[in-house]
């Protein structure tokens, strides 16, 4: 009896031990179970393992292999390993940019004075006139000045210098951006744009303007262009106006140039269309000076005037002929005294001059219903015949054409 009890209990301890070895499998690995479309198109996820929650086992971390061949220069920026370069293209060489040229001795100088708008219309000169050999740009500029600090700089005492000292065939003048500022009027400072104020800038545009035409120079005055400020602008508008009025009065010419920098619509433009009616940026950030850009477009309102003013000078090349030259060109009303020469005009129904009276070989022409095709198509249904051998003529017979009787075989 003992034995048998002592069998039962090794049963039952190895029954223990043999199920807890199961669930201990079973909880190693436990293979999620597949549906019926994993079985029928096969395995389209990876089987994972599943781990019971129960049962940690700690992963140990993989040894790390030695390296071999370890890089001595560890640290060092990478080479890259000598191989074949790709050829590059060959880059076509460069336009080469043309050369100004050497001005002759005899050049006629154009003055121009001002303030920092003439130092730009004076770049911008220098820029047109490069390849003149016969108009040389003079530019006498300082940036700060005006007409209403005199006691900074003054233009009435120094335009007569510069022109005894360059001796020029043109003057240009491009001031009034500085000038929005109180005046000094004898021992009294007037307020900007008061009537005294706007009295006495007038008769000091007056007077530098009849300065300049002293020697009977002629005198250009370039106006002032749009700025970004929106008072500023109008207040160059108010200045335009009087150096249009003052300079004429002397006989000199008032240059406008406000169309060049505002758009459609009148309103000022930081990009816009340069001489070659390309797009690009005329003014600076600070939306008062001019880009190369810029400079250039101001100088071409001025550039024709100078050509005009200063004729065989401004050819290009001493070949060119000057407007003397041209005079077999021009075409001029005839004198009083020359005789006109009538030539009797051509009759339709005669071309040859023969005295025929009939055109076209006397044919008769079609008379007309006074209906065009389109007028019978919608009224009668009448559609045009198309011309014999036009793409459109879709008659069976041709005119001319024989169609000899067709072979039936059985």
């Amino acid at each position: 009896m003992p034995w048998r009890t002592a069998t039962m209990i090794v049963a039952a301890a190895a029954m223990l031990f043999v199920g807890f070895a199961a669930s201990y499998a079973e909880a190693q690995q436990r293979v999620q179970r597949r549906n019926l479309f994993q079985m029928l198109f096969g395995g389209l996820t990876r089987e994972r393992r599943v781990i019971d929650e129960r049962y940690e086992f700690p992963q140990q971390p993989r040894p790390r292999r030695a390296r071999q061949n370890q890089n001595p220069n560890q640290g060092q920026p990478r080479q890259k390993a000598p191989g074949r370069q790709k050829a590059r293209p060959a880059i076509a060489d460069a336009a080469p940019v043309p050369q100004p040229v050497e001005k002759a001795p005899d050049a006629k100088k154009v003055l121009v004075v001002g303030d920092f708008m003439a130092g730009s219309l004076g770049d911008g000169l220098k820029t047109a006139f490069e390849m003149t050999p016969g108009i040389t740009i003079e530019t006498r500029a300082n940036g700060s000045s005006g007409l209403v600090r005199e006691d900074y700089f003054n233009w009435p005492v120094t335009l007569p210098t510069y022109v005894g000292e360059i001796k020029p065939s043109v003057i240009i003048i491009s001031l009034g951006a500085n000038d929005r500022q109180q005046m000094q009027i004898g021992s009294a400072k007037e307020k900007y744009r008061s009537d005294l104020w706007t009295e006495e800038y007038r008769k000091r545009v007056h007077g530098l303007a009849e300065l300049a035409r002293k020697e009977k120079l002629p005198v250009l005055w370039v106006g002032m262009p749009p700025f970004q400020s929106a008072a500023m602008t109008a207040d160059m508008v108010t200045f335009n106006g009087i150096y249009s009025e003052e300079v004429e009065k002397v006989g000199g010419q008032f240059v406008d140039i406000w169309d060049g920098f505002v758009d459609e619509a009148g309103k000022f433009v930081l990009t816009g269309s340069d001489i070659n009616g390309q797009q690009v940026r005329l003014r600076g950030a600070d939306g008062i000076n001019l880009t190369k850009a810029g400079k250039r477009k101001l100088a071409f309102y001025v550039e024709k005037d100078i050509r005009r003013l200063l004729g065989d000078a401004a050819a290009t090349d001493k070949d060119v002929p000057g407007a003397d030259g041209l005079k077999d060109l021009v075409v001029t009303a005839p004198l009083a005294n020359e005789d006109i020469v009538k030539t009797q005009p051509i009759g339709l129904t005669d071309p040859d001059l023969d005295g025929a009276a009939a055109l076209l070989g006397d044919a008769a022409p079609n008379k007309g219903t006074g209906k065009s095709p389109r007028d019978r198509l919608v009224d009668k249904g009448d559609v045009a015949a198309a011309p014999a051998g036009r793409v459109d003529d879709f008659r069976l017979a041709k005119p001319g054409t024989i169609i000899s009787n067709p072979v039936i075989r059985n």
